[in-house]
């Protein structure tokens, strides 16, 4: 959460929910001090919201753009302030210090976050300090109750649904033949996964791990600033949407291409966190399944990316004019580098080879288990 826009931009934008703003921390007795603090626009770095840093406070403000979970204002607010609340016994998210309702000057509402000084993740260097982090979310018990936060009762199946209906975005793409070959291989591999029995353990998860997520602080831990799309699922999901070759070529302070031992060192960093769940077997299928995700979202996001934006309407908008330019430009760019021929085969031969690793590792330990017994 660092780094400011162009000022004539940033002034413009800025001046767009800046009154709004005040007025919705000048309500509250909570936020009343901050409504006079003088307002800084972040760098357009995300699709799904600006962030304001409240100067001298500590706090930023979260201001949604939209909702990636294609909720109402209001429903959106609490869903992503359960996010942070419950991730919070981890030590690895910002502090959640106040939700600001939406209102007619602020139609997305806002959240108050606590603004964590430290840098960008840099790669493979802070892969270990990732893994502690994610390992920390993950090792957090299930609560009583999960609501508002998505947890299925079938987490294959809820990501099958999910990679399914942002495939049906695929036809209108304009995917290379041989692209789209490959990636209907893949969901017919998801497909046949979901159809047998076996299903991971879940835990809390964040679903948007990928390292442009993460800031680095001087003690070296990792904080992970992005909760919107947190629910109950399984582990290995995170794990590959940090070291996915779509996610750790994303972000432009992060920009790393991991080698083979470089991901499996972190897979192995994050099983040595104590209290994580057992995720044999499931890195491989679940990383697979995490790009599929990642690959049917940009052929979303390459068609309604072109459709006007919906003004104050409530839920999802993926409209380029809804960010800066720069962002958009940066955005079409990786999608269509994913969405490539070359791209698209180098992710699947990555696959091949973790595949043969943690194959080869769960003999090994099948062997050692077989001689115990």
């Amino acid at each position: 959460m660092t780094g400011r826009l162009d000022e004539d931009v940033a002034s413009g934008r800025l001046a767009a929910v800046g009154a709004g703003l005040r007025a919705a921390l000048a309500r509250s007795p909570a936020t009343r001090a901050l409504a006079d603090a003088p307002m800084a626009l972040l760098r357009d770095k995300g699709l799904a919201h600006d962030h304001i840093r409240l100067e001298g406070s500590f706090w930023l403000a979260r201001v949604p753009k939209q909702s990636q979970m294609d909720l109402p204002a209001a429903e959106n607010l609490a869903y992503q302030a359960a996010c942070f609340r419950r991730a919070a016994p981890s030590g690895h998210v910002p502090r959640l210090h106040a939700v600001l309702a939406p209102h007619p000057g602020l139609p997305q509402g806002a959240l108050l976050v606590e603004e964590i000084i430290g840098r960008p993740a840099r790669l493979p260097h802070d892969l270990p300090a990732i893994a502690r982090a994610l390992g920390a979310i993950h090792a957090l018990p299930h609560p009583p109750a999960t609501a508002p936060l998505l947890a299925p009762t079938d987490p294959l199946a809820a990501m099958r649904d999910e990679v399914a209906a942002q495939g049906a975005y695929l036809a209108e793409a304009r995917l290379d033949r041989t692209v789209r070959a490959m990636v209907q291989r893949e969901l017919a591999g998801l497909m046949a996964l979901c159809a047998a029995e076996a299903r991971p353990a879940t835990s809390l998860i964040c679903f948007d791990a990928h390292p442009g997520n993460y800031l680095v602080r001087a003690d070296g831990v990792a904080v992970l600033v992005d909760l919107e799309k947190g629910r109950y699922g399984a582990p290995s999901l995170d794990l590959a949407h940090a070291t996915n070759y779509t996610s750790t070529t994303w972000d432009v302070d992060s920009h790393a291409v991991l080698t083979v031992d470089e991901i499996a060192a972190f897979h192995a960093a994050w099983e040595a966190v104590p209290g994580v769940p057992n995720a044999h077997g499931w890195h491989g299928p679940l990383r697979r399944a995490m790009w599929l995700w990642a690959v049917t979202w940009c052929a979303k996001w390459r068609v309604l990316s072109a459709a006007p934006r919906r003004g104050e309407a409530d839920g999802e908008d993926w409209s380029a004019e809804a960010s800066d330019d720069a962002l958009i430009a940066h955005v079409r760019e990786r999608v269509d580098h994913y969405l490539s021929p070359a791209i698209v085969a180098r992710c699947l031969d990555e696959f091949s080879a973790l595949d043969a690793r943690w194959s080869a590792r769960e003999a090994r330990w099948s062997s050692r288990e077989a001689r115990w017994s």
